[in-house]
């Protein structure tokens, strides 16, 4: 086994970094994919609610038309 010099215990502490860097950047990796996950399911939801209030819009303005000619017809 080598003798423990200054540099074997710089090399040492540098691994040791390097290491906890290492699983440090996975956590929050794994952490990232997690939270892409969820940002994407709550996209979608929104998209689809967007879609269904888009659709009640239009109705409304469907019906606000037709009201409107009538109102016109009553008023004549």
């Amino acid at each position: 086994m080598a003798s423990k010099n200054k540099l074997t215990r710089a090399a040492e502490s540098i691994g040791a970094a390097v290491g906890r860097a290492e699983g440090t950047a996975h956590r929050f990796a794994k952490a990232g994919e997690k939270a892409a996950k969820k940002a994407a399911k709550a996209g979608a939801v929104a998209k689809k609610e967007l879609a269904a209030i888009t659709k009640q819009v239009e109705a409304l303005q469907k019906q606000l038309y037709k009201t409107s000619k009538k109102l016109q017809k009553a008023l004549r």
